[in-house]
């Protein structure tokens, strides 16, 4: 498919209050430049994900008013959404340093839609007691995302612990019998904690659209 091809979707954000969101992986940089100047002479604001920064600059000269996050691997093209913080926050945590990339897909994408974030790192169960040392914290925040790669454990024992909705993103980390991310993913989905959210393997963008919702309630 070209971009003159694609269908987009320029009422996404006054139906649902979420900007278009472009997956960049598969799509070749002229296809992402074609739909970001589409929106830009629409008016709308773009949220592209899984751009490697090779493609990243090839962007930034076809394209004006784009934004490299690297941490995130995104792209967004325009102005965040002004803040909303009577929404309340969302705390993204992360099982280890590893699952980086995902929780910053994550914040980033609350973030451009205007929603307060605070993302805690290295909480994951090996060392249980970083993750019971934030539990105040914790408490305070309407939804808790949490980004767990191995086993998958993390969304688990946190929906053991805390009353709000509880997120959990398997992430693609681990050795053989991880399978990039399957075990975690299927470790979530069995949980005994119940009221457990599970998203798609790395799928940081997702999980912040969930919680989204789950706010916007």
């Amino acid at each position: 498919m070209t971009y003159k091809q694609a269908r987009l979707d320029v009422f996404r954000a006054s139906r649902l209050g979420m900007v278009e969101a472009i997956w960049g992986e598969h799509k070749s940089t002229e296809q992402i430049a074609g739909i970001l100047k589409s929106l830009s002479n629409a008016g709308e604001s773009a949220f592209v994900t899984r751009v490697d920064p090779i493609k990243a600059d090839e962007l930034k000269k076809l394209v004006d008013n784009i934004q490299l996050h690297s941490e995130a691997r995104c792209l967004t093209l325009g102005m965040p959404a002004e803040a909303q913080p009577l929404l309340g926050e969302v705390v993204v945590l992360s099982g280890g340093t590893s699952d980086l990339v995902v929780a910053a897909e994550a914040e980033l994408a609350l973030r451009w839609h205007g929603i307060e974030v605070e993302v805690l790192m290295d909480v994951g169960v090996a060392g249980l007691h970083r993750l019971l040392s934030n539990l105040e914290k914790l408490k305070k925040a309407k939804v808790l995302i949490a980004c767990a790669g191995m086993e998958g454990a993390l969304p688990t024992v946190l929906a053991g612990l805390v009353p709000q909705p509880v997120i959990g993103v398997p992430v693609s980390v681990g050795y053989g019998v991880s399978l990039g991310g399957k075990t975690a993913l299927e470790g979530m989905l069995a949980s005994c904690a119940p009221g457990l959210s599970v998203v798609n393997i790395d799928n940081g963008y997702g999980a912040a659209m969930a919680a989204l919702r789950i706010l916007k309630a």
